[in-house]
């Protein structure tokens, strides 16, 4: 029975070693994105839970596009219980970051991280998150994404050491179209 208990106690030990040893290796964008491909509009699959989604219900959106001054506009939309909800912001590159990681503010003078830390070779799909791992979006370009390619995504943000287990899945295209 001690000897069972040891077992479990060293097993319980190295499971959170493990953890976080992940969690002190850094958060990395990709090489590059190319933004003439990034830019257009991509449907949140999943993401971890934020305050400003609070009243999110489903067909969350995000639309991007580059502005002549070399920003990226950024609008959010979600589909609340009596309606729908939309936010607008704008994004731009960080210095030596090959456009894969950006700061995006929606209300000055406030801003985040936004990284690319994993994408598509096509585009089809692609992983944002920040360097603490608050959080965390799985995007794709359809409202659904084929079980292959949501495996491949699901790895990137792995690999960097986000915890799933809190990931939230959305609820895209049941109760009407996003705007």
């Amino acid at each position: 029975m001690i000897r069972l208990l040891l077992l479990r106690a060293c097993v319980a030990s190295f499971a959170c070693l493990a953890l976080s040893v992940r969690a002190e290796v850094p958060v990395a964008s990709v090489a590059e994105v190319d933004l003439a491909r990034y830019v257009g509009k991509w449907y949140e699959i999943a993401s971890f839970p934020m305050f400003f989604q609070r009243n999110c219900v489903g067909d969350t959106t995000a639309e991007y596009a580059l502005t002549p001054e070399g920003e990226v506009s950024v609008t959010n939309c979600c589909r609340k219980a009596d309606g729908f909800d939309e936010a607008r912001g704008k994004a731009w590159a960080v210095a030596d970051g090959n456009n894969a990681r950006l700061k995006v503010s929606f209300f000055w003078p406030f801003r985040s991280d936004y990284w690319v830390i994993g994408l598509d070779t096509d585009y089809r799909w692609a992983v944002v998150g920040n360097p603490n791992r608050k959080y965390l979006w799985i995007l794709s370009r359809t409202p659904q994404l084929d079980k292959k390619l949501l495996e491949a995504a699901l790895k990137a943000a792995t690999t960097q050491g986000f915890d799933l287990r809190q990931l939230n899945y959305t609820v895209q295209g049941v109760a009407g179209k996003a705007p």
